[in-house]
C-alpha cells in the first residue's frame, strides 16, 4: 500500500483558514435535526430532506462535505448514516452537543469575530463593538438566545458534570453553593452522588426562576435538598456555606471582575470553607489545547480569559485566597481548590 502523502504547509493552512465552513455546516444540520432523522437507519438525501424540510440537492452537498470530516458516512447507494462523531449531534443522546452547535455558531456569535482585528489593535471587546452592549447584557435582552445559551451550557456539561462530581469529595461539605449555576445541572449531579449534602443554586433572578420551575434541581431525588437564590455575584453571594463552586464562571471575566466574585465567596464562606473553581487550565508549551482556542473565544465574547495555574494562583492571592491544589478530572476541566490565605 502506498504511503499516504503528508499535506504541504499551504494545504494545511487552507484547512485551517476554512474551518468556519465546517462550523456553519454543523450549525445548519443541527438546526434541521438531521442527526435525529438518521438515528434509526441510513437514508437517501431526498428522504432526509423531506423529513427536515430542506432542499435535497443542497442538503446532499452539505452531507457529503461533512462526511469528508467524519460526521456522516455515505454508502455505495448514496445513503447517509451517522458515525460515532455524528451521534453527538442527536438531541436525545447523553452528552449531546446539538444545543452547543446551535449556540456557538449562531449569528450573534460568529459576527463578533469580525471585530477581532479591532480588538487586537485597541484592547476593546469584540462583542461589545459589534453589538453595542456586553455579551451577557445582550443575552438578557434576547430571551430566546439566553435560553439557547443556557441549553448549550447544559449540553457540554453532559459528560463533564459527572466527571467533576467523581473527582472531588463534595461530601465533606454540609452546604454547597453553586455560584452562577444556571439551571442547576452540575449541582443536581453532585447532590445525587452525595446524599447528605444540601445545595443552593445561585444565579440571576430570571435564571433561577426558570430553574425553579423546570430545571435539573426539580428532580425528585434532589429537590428537597436544594434551594434557589437570585442575585448578582458582583454584589454578594449567599453566606454561611462551607463550599462554593463555580464552573465556567471565572473564565467569563477579566481579573478585576473575577476578583469581585472570588472576594464575595471568600467573605461569605465559613472559616474552614473552600472555593472551587472549575475551569480549563492552560498548559505550558506549544502543545495542542482546546483551552488556548477557548481563551480567544472568551476574549471575543464576554471579555474573559482562560488562565494558567500560576495565573490562577496570583488571582486567588489578590483576594486573600491560597491555591491549595489542582485536581484533574476525567474530562478536560480541572478543579482548583482555594482556602483562606
Amino acid at each position: 500500500m502506498p504511503r499516504k502523502r503528508r499535506p504541504l504547509p499551504h494545504e494545511t493552512m487552507l484547512s485551517l483558514l476554512t474551518m468556519y465552513w465546517v462550523s456553519q455546516m454543523l450549525h445548519s444540520v443541527a438546526q434541521l435535526g438531521v442527526a435525529d432523522v438518521l438515528a434509526e437507519k441510513p437514508l437517501a438525501p431526498d428522504a432526509i430532506a423531506k423529513q427536515v424540510g430542506a432542499h435535497a440537492p443542497f442538503l446532499r452537498r452539505v452531507l457529503r462535505a461533512l462526511a469528508s470530516v467524519g460526521v456522516f458516512a455515505e454508502d455505495a447507494r448514496g445513503r447517509f448514516r451517522l458515525t460515532p462523531l455524528g451521534q453527538t449531534l442527536r438531541a436525545d443522546r447523553p452528552g449531546s452537543l446539538r444545543d452547543f452547535a446551535l449556540m456557538i455558531a449562531a449569528d450573534y456569535n460568529w459576527s463578533s469575530w469580525t471585530s477581532l482585528p479591532h480588538a487586537l489593535e485597541t484592547g476593546a471587546n469584540s462583542f461589545e463593538r459589534t453589538h453595542g452592549v456586553p455579551m451577557f447584557a445582550y443575552l438578557q435582552k434576547h430571551a430566546d438566545k439566553e435560553r439557547a445559551f443556557a441549553a448549550s451550557m447544559a449540553s457540554i456539561s453532559g459528560t463533564e458534570n459527572a466527571a467533576i462530581a467523581r473527582a472531588y469529595a463534595f461530601g465533606r461539605f454540609a452546604q454547597l453553593v453553586d455560584v452562577g449555576g444556571a439551571h442547576g445541572h452540575l449541582l443536581a449531579t453532585i447532590l445525587r452522588r452525595h446524599k447528605k449534602l444540601r445545595g443552593v443554586l445561585f444565579d440571576q433572578p430570571q435564571v433561577v426562576a426558570s430553574a425553579r420551575d423546570g430545571g435539573f434541581i426539580r428532580a425528585p431525588d434532589v429537590r428537597e435538598r436544594c434551594e434557589v437564590a437570585g442575585g448578582s455575584f458582583f454584589e454578594s453571594v449567599p453566606a454561611g456555606a462551607d463550599g462554593y463552586v463555580m464552573k465556567y464562571i471565572i473564565h467569563d471575566w477579566d481579573d478585576e471582575k473575577s476578583m469581585r466574585i472570588l472576594g464575595h465567596c471568600r467573605d461569605a464562606m465559613t472559616p474552614e470553607g473552600r472555593v472551587l473553581v472549575v475551569d480549563h487550565v492552560i498548559p505550558q508549551g506549544n502543545s495542542a489545547s482546546w483551552a488556548k482556542l477557548l481563551d480567544v473565544n472568551m476574549m471575543v465574547g464576554p471579555g474573559g480569559q482562560e488562565r494558567t495555574r500560576e495565573e490562577f494562583r496570583a488571582l486567588f492571592a489578590r483576594v486573600g485566597l491560597r491555591l491549595a491544589r489542582v485536581i484533574q478530572t476525567s474530562c478536560p476541566l480541572s478543579i482548583l481548590e482555594a482556602v483562606r490565605a
